[in-house]
């Protein structure tokens, strides 16, 4: 069975993935106007069995514009008069949006500015102070 390789841990099956085509837009003279090319994936990833609950979870979050209320993700490529190009192209971006939901967040680590870092802000502060103490008309009240 045909499967799109993401990574080692997540192969997703095409069976699970449905195709629809439409009429592109753009370059193509007058064949643009009766040929299908342009490609339309479809992937209710909720019901995958190929992907954990924290993969699905990110996608959700990260990706959620691109899923309609259904629960599917949609994809869609109209960049070449092929549609075989486009069926590719629909398959790397869901390939890379998959890579990208997979890959875990590194936890961040609270730190301190630096004692020099802080006293170079306040004297940077102090710096721009005077010089708009010094734009003032001679005579005004300190703000």
């Amino acid at each position: 069975m045909p499967v799109l390789r993401v990574n080692n841990s997540i192969q997703i099956p095409l069976t699970e993935l449905k195709f629809t085509f439409s009429r592109s837009s753009g370059p193509g003279g007058q064949n643009v106007n009766k040929v299908n090319s342009k490609a339309m994936l479809r992937w209710a990833f909720d019901q995958s069995e190929h992907i954990d609950d924290r993969v699905k979870e990110r996608l959700r979050t990260r990706w959620g514009g691109r899923i309609n209320k259904n629960g599917e993700i949609i994809i869609s490529d109209d960049n070449s008069r092929d549609q075989r190009a486009n069926i590719d192209s629909c398959l790397e971006k869901l390939r890379v949006i998959l890579l990208d939901s997979a890959a875990r967040e590194k936890p961040r680590r609270a730190t301190r500015p630096s004692r020099g870092s802080v006293e170079r802000r306040i004297d940077a502060k102090k710096q721009r102070g005077e010089t708009k103490k010094m734009r003032r008309p001679p005579g005004a009240p300190p703000e």
